[in-house]
C-alpha cells in the first residue's frame, strides 16, 4: 500500500487523538467518512498503522525504562532482532548502525519477577550469540509513550 497524502494527514490526525470519530477527521481533510475508514482499515490489514494506547511511564510509578544496546557474536541481526522482540517485557528490538547491533526497549518494575535482574536471568539467557550489553536505565523523558505492559 501506497502512503499517499490523504493516509498520511489522516495517520498525523490518529497520531494527534487516536479516538478522534472518523467523520471528524473527513470533515477536517475534505474526504468523506467512508474514505477515511477505509483507508485506515487497509493500514491495519497491511500492518502499517496500528492504534493503541500508550502512557507515560513517568506517570507509573511501578515502571521503568530500559534501554538495552546489544553486541551480537552473529551477523544474523533481524533473526535476533525478532528473538529479543518475544521476551517478556520487550517493547522493540530494532536493527541499527553503530556500536551496537540491535537497541531493544525493555519495561520493567519494581515487583521482583519484572526486575531488570530477573529479566537478564529469565529472558537474556534464552538468547544465543550476544556478546555485550549495555544497559541505560530512563531516568527522566520529555515527550515519551509506552505501551502498559505490567
Amino acid at each position: 500500500m501506497k502512503l499517499d497524502e490523504t493516509n498520511k494527514v489522516i495517520i498525523r490526525k490518529l497520531n494527534d487523538d487516536g479516538r478522534k470519530p472518523f467523520s471528524q477527521i473527513a470533515q477536517e481533510i475534505g474526504v468523506t467518512e467512508n474514505t477515511v475508514r477505509a483507508r485506515v482499515n487497509q493500514m491495519i490489514r497491511e500492518n502499517i498503522l496500528t492504534i493503541s494506547a500508550e502512557v507515560d511511564p513517568q506517570a507509573v510509578p511501578e515502571m521503568q525504562i530500559v534501554i538495552m544496546g546489544i553486541k551480537l557474536k552473529t551477523m544474523d541481526l533481524e533473526k535476533k532482532a525478532k528473538e529479543f522482540s518475544q521476551l517478556k517485557g520487550v517493547i522493540s528490538s530494532v536493527v541499527v548502525t553503530g556500536r551496537y547491533d540491535l537497541i531493544v526497549h525493555l519495561v520493567t518494575s519494581n515487583e521482583e519477577d519484572r526486575s531488570l535482574l530477573n529479566f537478564f536471568k529469565n529472558e537474556l539467557s534464552k538468547i544465543s550469540d550476544v556478546s555485550d550489553v549495555e544497559t541505560f536505565v530512563v531516568y527522566q523523558s520529555h515527550n515519551f509513550r509506552v505501551p502498559y505492559l505490567l
